[in-house]
């Protein structure tokens, strides 16, 4: 496995070595002792969830209160989706950032999303599916998100999908009706990176 940190810090594109012949194809997607030599701690994986979206489904931007936050290993075995981090931690040097990273079923990237940081994704083709490793299992009241089409972020989102064809995103009614990032700071919903940095450190000793 190759890990790429991307320009927000605690999030990371993984890209797994393929061994392909006639038969097939075989790959490690996740391994324990990799993931804690380059976090520092282990990922203690307490869930796992599987979505199903149509070409134009944009899902997030989607977070998770901290302490404890939820960490996610996300990777899309079937169809092609352009995965999205954004940092979203009060204080941080790079607060409103984000980077991007295509997951689809040739090159079989990964992404990690630290905890604290917001995630989403937009599905390029009809029946992509994204396959998540979580560190929390879910919890409804410690649950937000941020409007993904926020002209204060101004996440690029693609306008066609993997055939060419023109896209159109498609929220669900939670997300559509999201605040912005700036909403989100006023409502304090938004974690601090110092709260983040100080979970993570427990983490590790």
């Amino acid at each position: 496995m190759q890990f790429r940190e991307l320009v927000v810090a605690g999030a990371y594109e993984i890209t797994p070595q393929q061994h392909g012949d006639a038969r097939g194809v075989f790959l490690e997607w996740f391994k324990a002792s990799v993931f804690a030599d380059h976090l520092g701690h282990d990922l203690d994986l307490q869930q796992a969830n599987c979505s199903v979206s149509a070409a134009g489904v944009l899902r997030g931007i989607h977070f998770t209160d901290v302490p404890p936050g939820q960490a996610k290993y996300v990777t899309c075995p079937r169809g092609a989706v352009l995965d999205v981090v954004v940092d979203i931690r009060m204080g941080s040097p790079t607060f409103g950032r984000w980077d991007t990273v295509l997951l689809d079923d040739a090159e079989r990237r990964a992404v990690y999303v630290g905890e604290g940081l917001g995630h989403a994704f937009l599905s390029l083709e009809d029946g992509s599916t994204v396959m998540y490793l979580c560190s929390t299992g879910y919890n409804p009241t410690a649950e937000h998100g941020v409007h993904p089409l926020d002209p204060a972020i101004g996440i690029e989102w693609p306008t066609t999908a993997r055939d060419g064809a023109p896209l159109a995103p498609q929220l669900s009614e939670k997300d559509a009706a999201a605040p912005t990032l700036a909403e989100a700071q006023e409502q304090g919903l938004l974690p601090s990176v110092n709260d983040v940095e100080g979970y993570l450190a427990s983490l590790r000793r």
